[in-house]
């Protein structure tokens, strides 16, 4: 069982179940609420800005194709306290996803209409999971825990099953509410009609709306790099696949969402759009009931597919990080003819129903994910500009032209992102990856704190640029919910001028550690020539 791993089709099928989650469920009508039809803009640009950040990404994860590998990519160019804190962060944004999925599939079910699914009804109380939704919230994580506690290769082939379904289903219920009604005047025939709330509500769409949440999914595939055939070339195909069909489908969902509501439901204004389960909902409005059932049954089985994604992935990350010597190795146990890190499964297991306990509805997980996914990916730009100058002669299967250039441009991108999330949901999230510190200092002081100065010297600049962050979004536009002392768009401008001088900051804190000689010896054994 050991040798089998993941072929390109398994690694995109994978890919689209960790992004086509419970994203294209929710996502539509929360970004048609914020900014009316300009949601469909909102769409396009997350696809574009994540394109680039997986860019950035497919660079490195070719060049490192390790378990968990999106957990060590920092610790290689600025040492471990940085390593630490990026990986948690990371682990964080990939382990909370499993409540998230977890949620919204019970979230669906409390509003199955029909009378043998009564007892459901009772799943969720003014907006958030009941004592019996909360149950019933564990069973899911119970059943994306136990899927992949017994082998990456079972995984794959339910994932394989699941992730079909999540492409074709979308793709039906397009077809069948535009046959049914599609209405061009939906759209607007005028500027303000199209962009009702004004550009901003773009943005805030992108950050708060599921976008951003639904797109950077794409890091699944590079954490389980090491289970890959031909990691070289098949973590770039996936990823891109993935991506692409993702992107297409998420756009269209939102231009047929958009056109197929009737007058009566956006006569009101689009911020009156208030559906418990949109597409079921909007079927049953258009008198389509199989429609509706065939969307009531997907939003079970769509989540389940992500959650299965995301426990082997959060699994992974989290047995990947004792490697840096701030976690116990009985985290990284996977001795087992499965090959599973089983420890790491359970202790995700046992935070996320926790997670649960904490935020009981998908609005409030979306919004953890959304910034604690955009910390963790503001490392990425950094150790891809910082390894370019560490290693210029590192094996590179997929190297990005004007890398020099991309690299800065990602990290203002994802900077800005992370302030479209809106204050204080930021902070909200600082303070859970701060949570990880004191774990981090108990084992370095284990150690010795060798190396101390140069490692807190190297981790200064994001400490600075996050409390820079957390400031700009407290004083920046009200559309983003901060006080307005810096109106929009120049909040946009302070940002990229504060993240540019931060970029360059964290790029000459890099540090040649011994972290750095095991991420050359990692990557003397990349092939380059799988094509």
């Amino acid at each position: 069982m050991r040798n089998k791993k993941l072929n390109l089709f398994s690694t995109v099928m994978f890919g689209l179940s960790a992004i086509i989650g419970s994203g294209w469920m929710f996502g539509s009508s929360q970004a048609a609420q914020i900014a009316g039809p300009a949601a469909i803009i909102a769409w396009i640009v997350g696809a574009v800005l994540v394109a680039m950040i997986a860019m950035v990404y497919v660079e490195i994860g070719t060049m490192f194709p390790e378990e968990g590998a999106m957990s060590r990519f920092t610790m290689y160019t600025h040492g471990s306290l940085l390593g630490h804190i990026f990986s948690w962060a990371n682990w964080i944004s990939l382990l909370a996803i499993l409540p998230i999925e977890a949620v919204a599939s019970v979230q669906y079910m409390s509003t199955w209409p029909w009378e043998w699914a009564n007892w459901t009804h009772g799943f969720m109380k003014g907006g958030q999971l009941s004592t019996q939704g909360i149950m019933m919230a564990t069973v899911m994580l119970f059943i994306f825990t136990i899927i992949n506690y017994w082998s990456v290769t079972i995984m794959a082939k339910f994932n394989n099953f699941i992730s079909v379904l999540k492409v074709i289903v979308p793709i039906v219920t397009m077809i069948v509410l535009v046959t049914a009604h599609f209405d061009f005047n939906n759209m607007g025939s005028s500027f303000s009609e199209f962009m009702p709330n004004g550009t901003s509500s773009i943005f805030v769409a992108i950050g708060s709306a599921g976008i951003i949440y639904s797109y950077v999914a794409f890091q699944t595939v590079i954490n389980l790099s090491n289970d890959i055939k031909k990691p070289s070339v098949n973590i770039r195909r996936g990823i891109i696949l993935s991506l692409l069909i993702s992107a297409l489908i998420y756009i269209a969902l939102q231009i047929v969402f958009i056109g197929a509501l009737p007058q009566s439901v956006i006569s009101g204004g689009w911020s009156k759009i208030n559906f418990n389960s949109p597409f079921a909902d909007l079927a049953i409005l258009l008198n389509i009931y199989w429609l509706s059932t065939l969307v009531y049954f997907t939003a079970f089985i769509s989540p389940v597919g992500s959650g299965i994604a995301f426990a082997s992935s959060a699994s992974k990350s989290l047995s990947s990080m004792p490697k840096n010597k701030h976690l116990p190795l009985f985290l990284s146990n996977s001795n087992n003819k499965y090959n599973s890190p089983r420890i790491a499964l359970m202790v995700d297991f046992v935070v996320s129903f926790i997670l649960i306990l904490l935020f009981k509805n998908w609005s409030l997980l979306s919004r953890v994910v959304a910034a604690s996914t955009l910390i963790s990916l503001l490392s990425g730009p950094v150790v891809a500009g910082s390894l370019r100058k560490m290693g210029p002669e590192m094996r590179r299967p997929t190297k990005i032209k004007g890398m020099k250039i991309l690299a800065p441009v990602v990290f203002d991108l994802i900077s800005l992102a992370i302030y479209w999330a809106m204050f204080p949901t930021t902070v909200e999230v600082i303070i859970i990856i701060i949570v990880g510190l004191p774990i981090y200092f108990v084992y370095d002081y284990r150690r010795g704190f060798k190396e101390f100065k140069q490692k807190l010297y190297a981790s200064l600049w994001l400490i600075v640029h996050l409390f820079g962050l957390s400031i700009i979004s407290w004083i920046g536009g009200s559309d983003f919910g901060g006080m307005n002392l810096i109106k929009y768009p120049m909040d946009f401008v302070v940002i990229l001028i504060f993240s540019t001088v931060m970029y360059y900051w964290a790029t000459h804190s890099l540090y040649y550690s011994g972290y750095f000689d095991d991420a050359k010896e990692i990557n003397s054994t990349v092939k380059l020539d799988n094509n």
